[in-house]
C-alpha cells in the first residue's frame, strides 16, 4: 500500500481505482472513508469500514480508505481528532492529484464518524483552503459517530447530503445522544433495531442501508 507524505511524515492509504484507471471517464464518484478510534484498536481495516468500502467498490465508486496518525505504517501520533482531520485533507489532496473525479463520497464510523463530518464541513465552508473547490460533496455517512466525547457545538454539516445509521443496542455512543444530534442538525437517520456499536452479524443489513441512502 502506497505511503504519501503528510505533516507528519507519511499516511498509508488503501486505493481502488475502478478498472484500475483513476482517470476512467465512466467513474466520477470517489468516496473517503475514516476509520474508529485508534486508541481501541480502530484501523482501516475494521469491518465497518470494510463493509462501506464494499459498498462503494460495488456502486462503481473509485475507494479510498487510510491509517490515521500513528496507525500501522503512518507516523505520527493520535491526536484527538484535531490532527486526524488535516490527516484526511491531505488524503483528499492527494486523490486530487491522482484522478479526475471530482465527486464526493464520505463515510466513517464511530470516532471516523466524527472527523467524517469535520471533514465535510471543510468542504462546505472553507474547501478553497485546501486547494478543493473543484469537489462536489455527494454524500456524507456517519455510521454510529462518536458525537459524546468530540464537541459538535459548532458542527456545520450539509444537512440535506448527511445521513446517519445507528443500533439501538449501541453500548459505546448513547443511542439517545445520536438521536438527539440527529434531530439539532435535522440529518437522516435510520435505526437498526437490536444492533450495537459495531453491528455484529448485521453488516449486510448496515451495505443495504447505505445503497438506500445513496
Amino acid at each position: 500500500m502506497p505511503l504519501i507524505p503528510a505533516p507528519e511524515g507519511v499516511l498509508e492509504v488503501d486505493a481502488l481505482w475502478q478498472n484500475d484507471n483513476p482517470n476512467d471517464p465512466a467513474t466520477d464518484t470517489v468516496a473517503l472513508l475514516c476509520h474508529p478510534n485508534p486508541l481501541f484498536a480502530g484501523t482501516m481495516n475494521n469491518k465497518v469500514v470494510t463493509t462501506m468500502y464494499r459498498f462503494a467498490r460495488d456502486n462503481g465508486m473509485h475507494v479510498v480508505r487510510f491509517n490515521f496518525r500513528g496507525v500501522g505504517q503512518s507516523t505520527g501520533e493520535h491526536d484527538y481528532a484535531n490532527g486526524e482531520i488535516i490527516d484526511a485533507m491531505t488524503v483528499l489532496q492527494w486523490i486530487a492529484g491522482q484522478t479526475n473525479a471530482r465527486k464526493l463520497w464520505l463515510g466513517g464510523f464511530s470516532f471516523g464518524g466524527y472527523v467524517t463530518a469535520r471533514v465535510a464541513e471543510q468542504m462546505i465552508t472553507v474547501p478553497h483552503i485546501w486547494g478543493l473547490d473543484d469537489f462536489e460533496l455527494q454524500r456524507v455517512a456517519l455510521i454510529a459517530p462518536s458525537i459524546e466525547k468530540n464537541s459538535t457545538d459548532d458542527l456545520t454539516l450539509p444537512t440535506a447530503d448527511t445521513f446517519q445509521i445507528y443500533g439501538d443496542a449501541d453500548k459505546i455512543i448513547e443511542p439517545d445522544n445520536m438521536r438527539d444530534f440527529a434531530e439539532r442538525m435535522g440529518i437522516d437517520t435510520t435505526v437498526i433495531e437490536g444492533a450495537g456499536h459495531f453491528f455484529h452479524g448485521r453488516l449486510p443489513e448496515l451495505k443495504q442501508l447505505l445503497e438506500k441512502h445513496s
